[in-house]
């Protein structure tokens, strides 16, 4: 391949340099287009279904919030590539500029109405608005422009077919086109779909090839009915498939324990759910012998071959979803067979009021079913999913990895989990933090000391903590507040693995792996002369960054019930929350992250004297934390200063009373009647600090 006639778009990858725009952190999303480009003028967008979900749990379906999230990493990036999933989707609209080598070469003309079959993780896009969000099938209505290279596929959409649908079953197109050449005349057929639509486009493909000579069942989670009911679903599909199931899929036990009453096992399964339990049920209803399709890597296919081989079944296994010849018109045709019944279903969709409000009980409850655990690492985020996915990568690898995140986001969860799942998981852990070192002793606690090597020292010496770690790990909390002196004798040890004690002539030889933790990156450090530049390399060869709790938040309600559970044990005694409790918790943004959580727990347990916890008791809590903070700033202030500012102080104090109230009460009728001050003196105040 000659890389320098660059035919998907090399020249507009920014970071890292060497890399291609699929896997770069940014790319050039410039307007100007080079002779090999088209500029797309964009009007809608498809994401798939991880990637959607995802931004929508972060931002607790707050409709604003998610259309912010997603122009500013479009901002950050040149592309919309979300990093938590490594996934994106595919975009649509109207040629609007063709360079003059693509234009020679492309079948289409300026004004054409196109869909670009690759995906956006590998084209640079630009959004000036999002209108409208689809939340039936993951799809925003934008104004703005994609790059597409010439080496880009592009296709036309039939007008008979609607966007939605057939942008949506793209995102499936080479899985079902592979479906349908291997299926079989006569065998039975299992579907875990991930929604009603794609669920129905792999029966049909199914049924494409074999007719009706078959027996299909499709089993949906509780969450992949979208704004339908249950009864609807099911009645959809009747139409369709010889039995379906609408069940807890996070939960596969009690799943399996409903299908097997009245089913047998399935020659071929297609799994295309990527939830936890996914990987169980495709396991169990699968023949000895049959067919296990994923239509992708992350649903679980690893996991599945492991509990086959518990199980003594063999199973031939697949993975589906690469780039195939001859899918596009295949799906097109598939499609235009079933539009009308596709058109149907959206009308069905369209009828239903779309009300994604707050949480409801059995809402909360079905989420705290589908927290991941892994030891006591508790988790519910696809965010956190890829992270811990992250983390027992690379914990495979005996690398010196750098930890980095805001204070109390679980870094030392983080450790424990790459120790335990390390090659070192039967060696020591020994975990330091650097900042309670005393400058003084820094030495002696890292490289110990002989007998007699200064005044006050033991008689029998000292180990120090490479020695007590040797073999294991060695764990340095808060890295950046060691000195440049320490930081320069850590680096030695680490390049030589060996050190000297203080006062010793022998030196002794370790092997560690030595991980750090920081809260401020220390790239940040480096650049400001406080951390060694060499020391930094040393350390980073692999850094996991831990996403602040707001910016997880489906996992607040899976923690908050554990360190609900974990104290009324500890203390003996029996308390739960009300539906409401756990969406306060949800509405707040965890400045403290899960080590504030977990305090707030701890308070609310011993402070509530009733059975449930209500909302009104979290919210007094929260209220007095925020009284607290503001006396905690305020003492800040004091100490940091030389002297006082009587009017700025007092005015940071009303800014902070201001937003707390306005973001309790969401009006300003409201905050002011809390703050007892008149709405316009509020308003007032509001314009004056810009708030």
């Amino acid at each position: 391949m000659d890389l320098i006639y660059d035919t998907f778009g090399l020249s507009r990858v920014i970071e890292p340099k060497d890399a291609v725009p699929v896997t770069a952190w940014k790319v050039d999303n410039a307007r100007e287009i080079s002779p090999l480009e088209c500029r797309i003028s964009l009007e809608l967008i498809h994401l798939e279904r991880d990637c959607f979900q995802q931004l929508c749990s972060e931002c607790s379906f707050d409709e604003a919030k998610i259309i912010a999230k997603i122009l500013d990493l479009i901002n950050r990036r040149g592309k919309l590539h979300n990093p938590f999933t490594d996934t994106a989707g595919q975009f649509y609209g109207a040629i609007e500029e063709m360079g003059s080598e693509f234009k020679k070469s492309s079948r289409y003309k300026i004004g054409d109405n196109v869909f670009c079959l690759t995906t956006m993780t590998a084209h640079p896009i630009y959004i000036d608005k999002i209108h409208k969000i689809d939340y039936n099938y993951g799809e925003l209505t934008v104004m703005g422009y994609g790059i597409v290279f010439i080496g880009s596929p592009l296709t036309i959409i039939p007008p008979t077919l609607q966007l939605n649908y057939t942008m949506a079953t793209f995102d499936e197109a080479a899985s079902l086109y592979n479906i349908h050449n291997v299926s079989r005349k006569g065998q039975r057929y299992l579907i875990i779909g991930k929604d009603l639509v794609s669920s129905i486009t792999y029966v049909c493909s199914i049924k494409k090839a074999v007719g009706d000579d078959c027996y299909i069942t499709v089993i949906l989670d509780e969450g992949g009915i979208g704004t339908l009911t249950p009864k609807q679903v099911e009645n959809e599909l009747t139409h369709w498939v010889n039995s379906s199931y609408i069940l807890n899929i996070a939960q596969p036990v009690n799943s399996l324990k409903v299908i097997l009453k009245e089913e047998k096992e399935y020659d071929m399964t297609i799994n295309c759910e990527d939830l936890l339990g996914s990987e169980v049920l495709s396991v169990i209803l699968t023949r000895h012998k049959g067919k296990l399709y994923f239509t992708s890597l992350k649903n679980s296919y690893t996991q599945s071959i492991l509990i086959a081989e518990s199980m003594s079944k063999e199973l031939e296994t697949y993975v589906l979803g690469q780039f195939i010849i001859g899918y596009e018109k295949f799906t097109f045709n598939l499609l235009i067979s079933i539009s009308k019944d596709l058109d149907r279903i959206n009308k069905l969709y369209e009828s239903q009021a779309i009300a994604f409000h707050q949480a409801t009980k059995k809402e909360i409850a079905t989420l705290i079913e589908k927290k991941g655990k892994i030891a006591d690492f508790i988790f519910s985020s696809s965010s956190t999913k890829a992270l811990v996915d992250e983390v027992l990568n690379v914990a495979q690898y005996d690398c010196n990895i750098i930890i980095q995140g805001e204070t109390g986001v679980g870094k030392e969860k983080i450790l424990d989990l790459i120790h335990k799942n390390s090659i070192r998981k039967g060696k020591p852990c020994i975990k330091i933090n650097c900042a309670t070192i005393q400058e003084n002793l820094a030495e002696s606690e890292f490289f110990g000391y002989v007998a007699g090597s200064f005044t006050g020292a033991q008689a029998t010496g000292k180990k120090g903590y490479f020695e007590l770690a040797n073999g294991g790990i060695l764990f340095l909390d808060e890295v950046g507040a060691l000195s440049l002196n320490l930081q320069s004798k850590l680096l030695r040890a680490l390049q030589e693995s060996q050190f000297y004690k203080v006062g010793g002539t022998s030196p002794i030889n370790i092997n560690v792996r030595v991980i750090c933790a920081n809260n401020i990156p220390l790239r940040q450090l480096v650049e400001q002369g406080k951390f060694r530049e060499d020391l930094y390399y040393r350390l980073n060869i692999y850094i996991i960054t831990v996403p602040p709790l707001r910016d997880r938040r489906d996992d607040i309600v899976s923690l908050a019930v554990s360190f609900l559970g974990r104290y009324c044990n500890h203390y003996k005694i029996d308390k739960e929350f009300a539906p409401n409790a756990l969406i306060k918790l949800t509405d707040y943004d965890w400045p403290g992250n899960v080590r504030e959580l977990e305090n707030l727990i701890h308070r609310v347990v011993i402070s509530v004297k009733s059975h449930v916890i209500t909302e009104d008791d979290i919210e007094g809590v929260l209220n007095e934390k925020t009284y607290d903070d503001l006396i905690i700033n305020l003492k800040r202030n004091m100490k940091s200063l030389p002297s006082l500012d009587f009017e700025k102080i007092i005015e940071q104090q009303e800014v902070q009373l201001i937003q707390y109230a306005l973001k309790k009460f969401g009006t300003t009728r409201k905050a002011a009647e809390f703050l007892h001050i008149s709405q316009p003196k509020l308003m007032r105040k509001k314009q004056k600090y810009d708030i």
